[in-house]
Parts: C-alpha cells; structure tokens; sequence
C-alpha cells in the first residue's frame, strides 16, 4: 500500500481566501457552522468550508484507492488527482453535496480508524418477518443504525411468529455489566429481548460503567446523557413484553420496542433518529397505533416513527384516506410496484424482487437490512445542462465510492455488495421550475438518468464490482440543501419570505458573531437556561410558487413526473393539502396515482402556529426588507469549539415532521 490520497496543496491554496456561496441570507453558512464544521485536530478552532471539503474529497478518494491498490487493479494518481479536484471544486461551489452524515464523517476517524462506514449511509431497512429465526436482530439493528445516525425503516410482518415466553424465573439471574459504549448498549438490549423470545435466564443490568450525563462524547460529539435513556429502555421493555408473555408477539409489541428504541437514541445524545413502521392496510389494530385514545400509553413514544401502509393497486382507500383527512397518517408504499419497476417510464424488470420496503422518508427501496447511500445535486446551480452532466459524474462517483466501504454487520454486507445500491437525488426543483420549466426540468431528470446509467458501466468496471441495481431517487432534503440555498427535493416552499429560527447551544462561539451582525436572538422556550434561538430571513427566489398556489393534485403529478423520468427508486413526496377542500378527494388521488407512484404521505395544512418559536413562519416582502435592513455582513471567522452541536446527522426534514406533534411541543428542535 502506498501513502493515503490528499489533494495538492497548490491547489486547495486557491480557496482558503474566496467566499464560500451559502445561500439564504446567511442561513446556509450558520447551518454550516452548527452542524456540519467539525472541530479540529489541534482542538481549539472549528473547520472552515475549504477545510469540510478538502477532508471529504481526500475521504473519498482514500476510500478508492485503498479499494484500488487492496485488489491490485492499478491506481492512475494523476487521473485521481485531477478528478479529484474537480469534486472538490464542484462540492465548494455546491452544485452537489453529500449528505450531512457524508459532511460530518466522511475522512475522519469514524470512517479512516473506526471503519464505521455505516455512518456514511443515510438510511436503512429491516423486516421482522423471519423474527422467529432472527430474534433479536431486528431490533438491535435497528437500534445500532440509529445511533450511527442512520434512519431505519421496518415492518409488523413478524408478528405471531413466535411466542414470547418470558423469562425463566427458575434460573439465577445473569449480571450484565453495560459497557460505556454504542456496542455495550446493543448488546444489552439482545440479551433482554432474547430472554422473553427464549425462556433463558432474567438479565439484571449493573449501569455503573456508563459516564455520567454531561460528559463529553468524543467520536461523534456532543455529550453523554448518563444511563438514564438505557435503564427507561430496559424498563419499559420488560413491563411491555411482561404483557405478551404465553402469547405470540402483537404488532403492537414490535412498534412499540422499535418506537421505544428510537425515543432512547433521541435522547441520548445530539444524535436524531427517523423511523418509518409499514404494516398492513387492512389491520386494525395497526392502524390504531397512533390513535392515543385507543393506545394511551403510545403517546410518550408514538411520535418517534411515521407510520405507513403497503397498499396494493387496486385497493379500496375510503378508510384509509379518511384518516389520512383528519390527521396526516397512514402514508402509502406500493411494494409491488418498487419490486417491478425502475423508473415508471421503462419496462417492468423485477430487478428489486427481494424488496422488503423503504426508508423513513421512502426514496429509497430495500431489502432487509440494506442501508444505501444518497447525494444531493442542485440543478439550478447550473448554467446549462453539459454542466449538471458533469456535476452528475461526481455526484454519482461520491455514492459509488460509500458503497465501497464494509459494514459491521454481516447480513448488510452480504447485500449491499450485490446490490451497491445508491441513490442520486435532485433538490431546488421548485426553483428550477420558476426559472426554466416543466419540458427543461423533465429533459434533464431524462438525459441525467440516462448518462448516471453510461457512468454506473464504466466505474463499475474500474472497481471491478457490480453495477448499481439502482441509482436515483428524490430525497426530501433538509438542511443540507439550506447551505445551498436550494427548495428541499421536490417540495415548493411554505412562503417566498419567511423567517427560518434555528437553536444554539447558549454559549455557542456562534451567537456574539449573529448578534453583531443583527440578527434577532432570544432565549428559547422551555429551555431558556442553555439554549437561545435564532432567527434568519428568507427569501426562496423570484417567481417560484409556493403551496398556497399549489394544489395536491399538482404535486401529486409532479411526483409522478420525478417517477417517471428520474427515480429508479423513489420519489420521497409529502403532499401538503387543504383538510376542507381537498380531503374529500385523497381516495380518488390515490386511485389516480397508484399507476405513478411508488410511496407518498399527505400533510395537512393547518394553522401551526400553536407553539412560539415556530421553525417557519411565513412574512411579507415589507417585512423582510425590514429586517434584512437591520442586518450587517455576517461573518463567523474562525470559529473556536463548539460545545452544543445539534442535528449532526439528520437532514431529513420532511420525514421527521411528526416531531410536531410530541406531547411537549417546547422541546421541538427547529429543524424539526
């Protein structure tokens, strides 16, 4: 082996001065330098963005040639060299990102020592349905992927496959010690939930190794949350699965550990966490799970996951679309069609025929336990279509390289080397549409996909693996495409003008820069003591529509659109309606679109402003000509350690919007 990849000094020289073009006003460079600016090795001042992207780049290209030079398939450092500078120049000027877990580990330790290439994926899958075989499995999958900061879907398939039957009382009890590690706290949730599905002896857990809250976390930042999360998981835990003891397990159980697992990762660290539950249309019991009237006891936890369907072409959705008028849920994956189709445009290829479901936002399809890989282009970032071509060659090149690295898990490998599935998306599209139209967007999703496809051939061949079985999707964004200045995916923007409140940890080394520059910052509600909102005017960009223009029939087609021309996966689509105008016709739209689509959830529009400090709030031009009027050029230098580093990992806006409705709408965090 020879030296690890780094791009030539010379040529990073050339960035260290220019102004990084982060849009919104500001907004796009405090995402940055919350969320993604990690803190460096000397420990004392923060990444700047040449810094973010050079240690991406090099990531990236280590990450080859180390793929290269191990199968001894003969390393062109020149070639390297230069495609690697072209990357770099590309992801600078934010014609495409990685994803914010991309930005946050790619090149450092967790990757290059720890090998926790799973913290590169976004997302995540894994059925029940072999439970009886699998055991615990499910769950501490589930639960390990979390707290790497990787969404996971799931689905009830396993209930009634095997009975639980409590643990033996006759035996001694079996002493745990509960390392202070991620591992440690995967291990101990197996050996519980294995002692009800086995009948072996009780576990009693001694929490003693674990630090105490408040103490640093150096890997993946922020600080530990002491035992406390672990000790209510096991807690809950036995007294919910004490109740199913001689009988088979419910779709309730299974829901609940899944939703309990994610409220303990939430809390246990600045990691965020997305689930996404699929089970049957037809069940009562499940899709009662959400209804606190029925199921009490689920509302300390039944925000943790959004819940959804397999729906079946041809079904009748009166019942289901009834629910959805009145509160949001169920949302709808057409399993049969992401097993047949690529894009909806092409021939049925059953290329996806283990398909089990999808990810927490659904742009993604699965197999059990198959994590995947997604990368944001911002077609409106580009003058013409030659150069969102060449963008697409990197973009798809950062993808392909994830899928390079192993997991620590067997039965995830054992997939994703067969499948190398990854997942190229678009945002800013509402954007592209105000500048250019609907006949230019769709010769570009057209034209794009077919050229990822000649580029999926020839890299595929210089790293001697197989091609992708699929390559593009649309993600819902977050606020990743905010350091663009980019509308998330394929959703049009509440307002043109809206304020954007975004919290910092008090003593954050970023408010004294935005309080110079003007910017309004005040303590936020309900954690007044530590930590301190701020709030950043927003302008989305002349003549771009936003959803009080926009009809659920019209972003139903425009997912369709996106489905048919770009998506071989899916379409991640949250379709915001009027209850009083438009619920009546949710059943016909679905019956319209379930030849289109793959997955969509609805949103209704309702009045959010129940809560202050709301995330969004919608403002006219008088007023954000008024407060841009108050700022001054913002400028956060070199930033010093950042204590309080929330969303490291999370950048799926869209698939967490439930967090809206937890019982203490005060802990919301804004990006929520």
């Amino acid at each position: 082996m020879s030296d690890r990849f780094y791009l030539t000094d010379s040529f990073v020289a050339k960035y260290r001065r220019k102004k990084a073009p982060f849009g919104f006003n500001g907004l796009g460079e405090l995402v940055y330098n919350r969320t993604y600016s990690r803190l460096k090795s000397d420990g004392k001042n923060n990444e700047q963005w040449w810094e973010t992207v050079q240690r991406v780049v090099e990531g990236t290209f280590n990450m080859q040639k180390t793929h290269i030079e191990h199968n001894g398939l003969g390393w062109n450092a020149w070639k390297a060299q230069h495609s690697a500078q072209e990357m770099y120049d590309r992801i600078w000027n934010m014609k495409f990102l990685p994803p914010g877990r991309g930005l946050w580990a790619m090149g450092t330790p967790i990757t290059e020592e720890r090998g926790l290439f799973a913290a590169l994926n976004n997302c995540a899958f894994v059925s029940t349905e072999n439970l009886r075989e699998d055991l615990a499995a499910p769950f501490t999958f589930l639960m390990d992927a979390s707290m790497l900061g990787v969404g996971v879907g799931f689905d009830v398939k396993g209930a009634g496959k095997i009975v639980v039957k409590g643990p033996s009382i006759s035996r001694k009890p079996e002493i745990y010690t509960v390392p202070d590690t991620r591992e440690g706290w995967v291990e101990s949730l197996r050996m519980q939930i294995e002692s009800f599905f086995l009948g072996t002896a009780p576990v009693s857990f001694d929490y003693s190794a674990i630090r105490e809250a408040g103490a640093p976390i150096r890997g993946f930042g922020g600080e530990s949350s002491g035992p406390r999360p672990l000790v209510d998981l096991h807690e809950t835990i036995d007294d919910l699965l004490g109740k199913e003891v001689g009988s088979p397990i419910s779709q309730t159980a299974i829901v609940d550990i899944m939703n309990l697992i994610g409220k303990c990762v939430v809390a246990g660290n600045v990691r965020r966490t997305a689930e996404i539950v699929f089970g049957p249309a037809d069940s009562e019991e499940y899709i009662d799970l959400k209804n606190y009237e029925v199921n009490p006891h689920r509302a300390e936890y039944g925000w943790t996951s959004n819940n959804s369907v397999f729906a079946s072409v041809g079904m009748d959705y009166t019942a289901t679309a009834e629910r959805v008028r009145l509160n949001g849920e169920p949302g709808y994956a057409w399993l049969d069609n992401m097993k047949a189709y690529g894009r909806m445009k092409d021939p049925i290829n059953n290329k996806d025929h283990r398909a089990k479901g999808g990810n927490p936002c659904l742009e993604q399809t699965l197999e059990s336990y198959e994590l995947c890989c997604l990368v944001e282009t911002f077609p409106n970032n580009h003058d013409s279509i030659d150069d969102y071509l060449k963008t697409l060659k990197y973009a798809y090149l950062y993808a392909k390289t994830v899928t390079l690295g192993k997991t620590h898990w067997p039965e995830t490998n054992r997939v994703m080397l067969r499948n190398r599935r990854i997942g190229c998306s678009m945002s800013g599209i509402a954007q592209f549409l105000a500048d250019r139209g609907m006949s230019t967007l769709i010769d570009w999703m057209d034209t794009g996909y077919d050229h990822i496809q000649r580029l999926d051939a020839e890299y595929s061949d210089w790293f001697a693996i197989p091609k992708s079985i699929k390559t593009t999707s649309i993600k819902p964004s977050g606020t990743v495409s905010l350091l663009a200045g980019a509308t998330p995916g394929i959703h049009f923007p509440e307002s043109r003008y809206y304020i954007r409140r975004m919290r910092l940890g008090k003593i954050s080394n970023l408010v004294p820069a935005l309080e110079k520059a003007g910017y309004k910052v005040e303590p936020a509600y309900g954690a007044e003591k530590d930590t301190v909102v701020v709030e950043v005017p927003v302008d989305v960009g002349e003549g771009v529509r936003t959803l009080p223009e926009v009809s659920m029939w019209e972003q139903l087609a425009l997912s369709a659109v996106a489905q048919r021309y770009w998506a071989d996966n899916q379409v991640s689509s949250t379709v915001t309606f009027d209850p009083e105008n438009e619920g009546s016709q949710i059943s016909n739209a679905l019956d319209v679109f379930q030849y289109q689509l793959k997955g969509v959830s609805f949103l209704p529009r309702l009045d959010h402003g129940a809560y202050p400090q709301m995330p969004y709030e919608s403002i006219d031009k008088e007023t954000y000509d008024s407060m841009m009027a108050g700022l001054s050029k913002l400028s956060f230098g070199r930033i010093k350690g950042e204590e309080i580093v929330a969303e490291r990992f999370c950048d799926n806006d869209v698939c967490e919007i439930d967090f809206v409705s937890a019982a203490d709408p005060e802990e919301i965090v804004a990006d929520e």
